[in-house]
């Protein structure tokens, strides 16, 4: 079977790759490799949550699946009075976003490799963020949301991108399910934008 970028540990061949990037204004430049999300640069839903998701600047964040870093690193750059974990299971993409992270000049982040969010389950956040790995299955993405809402402080919000064609009706109702209030902020190509409030 066909390695996945949610692999744990990626035996395909390395390649790694610089790409530079405007997100929110800001010229950020991004090691990429084989065996990760969206490897060639940063993918149309991960740049339309980081240029719609919105909370203050001394915020406690949590990227979910980082991948190498577009989401958190951005969220970093937003709440320079705040901080920002990122995780993923992805070894291959922990390093990159270590990387990048110290190539851009970014401090007030911490990344750990964690399966969905074992590594910080004892943790609370202010905002939690994730472009979910669709490709995991649904199981998977629907234990972002409850684990999601286990971490997040009370009126804390969980901010999501999913397309419909990939989802976006069920997953809007399982939010329901679970969050006091969701809303969809924006859709653009197929992309949904769902802020979930606690």
């Amino acid at each position: 079977m066909a390695e996945h970028y949610y692999t744990q540990q990626p035996t395909v061949k390395r390649n790694v790759q610089t790409t530079k990037d405007v997100l929110r204004g800001r010229s950020l430049t991004f090691l990429t490799d084989s065996g990760v999300f969206s490897k060639n640069g940063v993918d149309y839903g991960s740049r339309h949550l980081i240029e719609t998701m919105d909370f203050p600047e001394d915020a406690k964040v949590l990227d979910v699946g980082c991948g190498y870093g577009p989401i958190g690193l951005s969220a970093a750059l937003m709440c320079p009075k705040g901080h920002v974990t990122m995780v993923d299971i992805n070894e291959r993409a922990i390093e990159l976003s270590m990387q990048n992270a110290k190539q851009n000049g970014i401090a007030n982040v911490t990344i750990l490799q964690s399966d969905v969010l074992e590594q910080v389950k004892e943790q609370q956040f202010d905002v939690v963020l994730t472009n979910p790995p669709i490709r995991a299955g649904k199981d998977v993405v629907h234990r972002i949301f409850e684990d999601a809402h286990a971490c997040l402080v009370e009126g804390g919000s969980l901010w999501v991108v999913i397309q419909k064609k990939q989802g976006a009706p069920s997953a809007m109702k399982k939010l329901e399910l679970l969050y006091a209030e969701v809303e969809e902020v924006s859709k653009d190509k197929g992309y949904r934008i769902l802020k979930a409030t606690k």
